[in-house]
């Protein structure tokens, strides 16, 4: 009985220390969907920080109203991949880069995405490949966009179709801007009734080290014998930009 005890004690400890570094250093996240390729993959595993931009409730397990605003808070900046609650419910964690700070004003215009008035800089990479866009294949054109920070990534559009023109969304105070990468396969902050606007308090935390990948659509992780062609090997302990 003392062995039983003793053991169970054991495990509340590592229970409890489990929910901690959860809440307040790092948390797993799954990729589960294509709204962030090319550079996240349906299927990534990835560590989010939570020190990244200070705690508020959303940092803690089902978001207990246990105090209001943020703590050690720490302004993220334009180009970061952020897990975020969305809006909408405040449960859902979605996961985008952000690219509208409070204040600043962003529109689409033939395709082009201007912020505060000046278009940002893209280069092409590739000007036909494809890419899921839920379990089918799109044919898309890749950029490399550059934001004024300085901060390079990849934005792939849909060769038959694009987000052409929109109006100006005008980011609110302690709020801010987000966009899927898979620009024409992605729920964001485009979408007002959906998504629209994110407030601070709901940031979640900063995506910093993809550390697995495996491809469903291949075979299930637990056919070993598929490991070779279903487990990506090569996204290990990938630093994201």
């Amino acid at each position: 009985m003392k062995w039983f005890i003793e053991n169970l004690k054991t495990l509340f400890y590592a229970l409890i220390i489990a929910v901690i570094i959860r809440s307040l250093l790092i948390q797993p996240f799954y990729i589960p969907s294509s709204s962030m390729e090319p550079n996240l993959l349906v299927g990534d595993r990835l560590f989010v920080t939570k020190l990244s931009y200070g705690y508020s409730r959303h940092s803690f397990p089902f978001s207990p109203p246990i105090f209001d605003g943020r703590i050690l808070n720490s302004k993220p900046s334009r180009g970061d991949i952020i897990v975020f609650k969305t809006p909408a419910d405040n449960r859902t964690d979605y996961i985008k880069r952000l690219v509208g700070l409070p204040g600043d004003v962003i529109q689409f215009i033939d395709g082009d995405i201007y912020l505060n008035n000046n278009q940002i800089f893209r280069t092409v990479i590739s000007k036909s490949e494809e890419l899921y866009c839920g379990p089918q294949k799109i044919e898309v054109i890749t950029y490399e966009e550059k934001l004024p920070n300085g901060k390079n990534y990849l934005a792939s559009y849909r060769k038959d179709y694009t987000f052409m023109n929109s109006e100006k969304y005008t980011v609110p105070e302690n709020h801010f801007f987000f966009l899927g990468d898979n620009r024409d396969c992605s729920k964001d902050s485009r979408f007002l009734d959906e998504v629209g606007y994110v407030h601070e308090d709901n940031l979640v935390g900063k995506a910093q080290i993809l550390f697995f990948s495996s491809d469903s659509r291949v075979a299930s992780i637990f056919n070993f014998t598929m490991w070779k062609n279903s487990i990506r090997f090569k996204r290990f302990f990938k630093k994201l930009i």
